[in-house]
């Protein structure tokens, strides 16, 4: 028998980046269908074999998928009986990936009530905490963050980007781990609920200073000052994203 040459470390790396690729096209191409309602809750997927066909992948890119799926609380896989949708109360509706694919399409208002009402809970508290434990590798957090965001401006990727690094943190500054778990949730809301506001037009507002007045009373370590301005921050943020669900 002929011995197979040995593949290179690069050719080997390049494999499972393209690997990876693929699992994460078919996880994206069938999470956004089923957090979008176009596969229902308690539909069966097609067999794997006639998936992973269809979707031009390999059996094991499509069932690596579905592992990916199935961590989310999207699926569940059983001998048999198949793959099927869960109910919606079983997703992990907090992991960054299902956030995006909400907000892939027309996201349920429903939702996004539900996205500012877990930020009304939490941040206000977490800004509370922050004012009373911040030290100065979070106070120089805050202000990087706020300076990229008036450098860059919302409507860029880079502003975005600086103003999920202020929410992270702020909740890095609450010094409780529990809290800072929340971080990449509260990102990923942040993040698409502001994309959502600009999909049509410019932002209503610059929240920016909205930040500042934050920073400004976790900084200033005032805790009453900074509970209620990141209340007003989401209340203000909830108002402008009502407005755009308003449109015709």
């Amino acid at each position: 028998m002929k011995q197979e040459e040995p593949t290179e470390p690069g050719e080997q790396k390049r494999e499972r980046s393209t690997g990876r690729r693929l699992r994460g096209a078919v996880a994206h191409y069938l999470g956004r269908a089923i957090v979008s309602g176009a596969i229902p809750p308690g539909e069966r997927l097609t067999g794997e074999v006639a998936n992973a066909e269809a979707l031009d992948v390999s059996r094991s890119a499509y069932r690596e998928a579905i592992q990916v799926l199935a961590a989310k609380g999207l699926v569940e896989s059983r001998t048999k009986a198949g793959t099927r949708v869960l109910p919606r109360s079983r997703w992990n509706l907090l992991d960054p990936d299902i956030v995006a694919w909400a907000f892939s399409g027309e996201p349920d208002p429903g939702f996004i009530r539900d996205l500012f009402e877990l930020r009304a809970i939490v941040e206000p508290a977490a800004a509370r905490l922050a004012a009373q434990r911040r030290d100065k590798d979070d106070i120089a957090a805050l202000k990087a963050a706020l300076v990229g965001m008036r450098r860059h401006t919302l409507a860029t990727e880079a502003g975005r980007d600086a103003d999920r690094a202020f929410h992270d943190a702020l909740l890095q500054a609450t010094h409780n781990d529990a809290l800072i778990t929340l971080s990449a949730s509260i990102g990923a809301a942040v993040n698409w609920t502001t994309r959502f506001k600009q999909r049509t037009k410019a932002l209503p507002r610059d929240p920016v200073p909205d930040h500042a007045r934050v920073s400004d009373a976790v900084i200033a370590g005032d805790a009453d000052a900074a509970e209620a301005a990141m209340r007003a921050l989401v209340d203000l943020a909830f108002e402008d994203t009502r407005a755009v669900l308003a449109e015709p």
